[in-house]
């Protein structure tokens, strides 16, 4: 059956047509292509048509798609059994690999996904404080639970406003929202409700709506606000977790969160997240104390398999290896006429503008222009995230081969830009 017919049907099973609002090509155009299978760096559609795969399932797939050591630890698992809704052994080899790599991680909880990490940090440390409010940054994104689908308020920085129906104002009142580098409207938050903060959560690299990379000092002044209010700093690193550095963007930039949220990478291509990190907060957490926090697939067998299998190959020599070829990668892009292309690590982002560090920053023209860019390299064979405001992700299997290949398909569009 081509793209079309199942996404003519698709769209009377679900919601838009798919699973998760991205990948229906809205912000796009066109109709979502719908893959079969792939391996490495490529992929293939129902129309059997091949593509250059930049997106690799949103992050997950550091060591490329199939990766066999994967598949062979999968298919051992998934023999002992699919799920036993008990202690394994897998969920202890994983945290141990996973403190080996971020030493600041004392105790830890494995959950199903990003938002149910970050959901379950929040609530403990809710429970470690016992305060209420929170704060969050405006342009970075923490899942779709309800108090972090917020925006800044008008006027006052203590209250926000919710960004999607269903979550009601009582919720979003008790988050506030500061733009990102903005030091000034930081401070005053802190001088105006710091002691009745909870937590502070933020993507140290912020890379779910555009790659806004932040100043140094910026991040540095955030950690030192929330020690002195006895604030929980929490790192979102379901993006840039084991990613940029053995210790993701913690290490990097040297700056050591309360609690750190992950997810994408650890599972290996199988559904997972997990929050961890003091073991004075993690102690609230049921059964050690009173916050409850539960799930049926948490530690899944698979999923910790699959996991252990990508996290024993992220040696130091791996990362910069992905290093030096994510920047091959990023000068490529920017042979492109007018296109920037910020990078950190193996993340990339292609965008019709520089210097941008906020969202609300980028212009309608640069997400015009990417619009055309995606269409254009589309029909080149290559797959670009479905919108201008996501970054593309590379892996161990971007290697020489597909990056000649990128710089073909680059070469006869690039005209159409110039």
């Amino acid at each position: 059956m081509s793209n079309e017919t199942l996404f003519a049907e698709a769209l009377t099973h679900f919601p838009g047509g798919v699973s998760s609002p991205v990948r229906a090509f809205r912000a796009v155009g066109g109709t979502p292509k719908f893959f079969k299978k792939a391996s490495g760096a490529w992929f293939e559609d129902e129309d059997g048509q091949r593509f250059l795969d930049l997106c690799m399932s949103w992050g997950p797939l550091i060591l490329g798609h199939a990766h066999p050591d994967i598949l062979a630890a999968v298919n051992e698992a998934m023999h002992e059994g699919l799920t036993f809704g008990a202690p394994s052994r897998r969920e202890l080899a994983l945290a141990r690999r996973i403190k080996e790599m971020v030493p600041f991680i004392e105790k830890m909880r494995f959950v199903s996904s990003g938002t149910e990490a970050v959901m379950s940090a929040l609530r403990a440390a809710r429970g470690f404080t016992g305060r209420d409010r929170i704060l969050k940054f405006d342009g970075c994104y923490h899942g779709h639970s309800d108090g972090l689908l917020v925006k800044a308020g008008s006027g006052l920085v203590t209250f926000g406003a919710p960004t999607s129906a269903g979550v009601p104002r009582a919720i979003a009142e008790l988050t506030s929202v500061v733009s990102l580098d903005d030091l000034e409207t930081l401070e005053r938050t802190f001088a105006e409700v710091g002691n009745e903060l909870a937590a502070a959560i933020i993507e140290p690299i912020p890379a779910n709506n555009g790659l806004l990379l932040q100043r140094p000092e910026f991040l540095r002044r955030l950690r030192e606000l929330c020690t002195k209010h006895g604030v929980v700093l929490i790192f979102d690193e379901v993006i840039s977790g084991f990613r940029v550095a053995p210790g993701g963007a913690a290490e990097r930039l040297g700056i050591t969160p309360d609690l750190g949220t992950y997810g994408k990478i650890i599972g290996g291509g199988m559904p997972v997240g997990l929050y961890g990190g003091r073991k004075d907060i993690m102690g609230v957490v049921a059964p050690d104390g009173p916050v409850y926090q539960a799930g049926t697939l948490s530690g899944n067998p698979v999923a910790m398999a699959a996991g252990l299998a990508t996290m024993e190959k992220l040696t130091p020599a791996f990362y910069a290896d992905l290093e030096a070829q994510a920047a091959k990668w990023a000068t490529a892009f920017e042979t492109i006429p007018g296109l920037h292309c910020p990078r950190y690590g193996s993340l990339l982002w292609p965008l019709f503008q520089d210097g941008v560090r906020r969202s609300d920053a980028v212009k309608g023209g640069a997400i015009s222009s990417f619009n055309r860019l995606h269409k254009a390299l589309l029909g080149q064979g290559v797959y670009l995230p479905p919108s201008g405001y996501e970054v593309a992700f590379l892996g161990a299997a971007h290697g020489e081969p597909e990056l000649a290949h990128f710089k073909q398909a680059v070469a006869a569009v690039a005209k159409d830009f110039a």
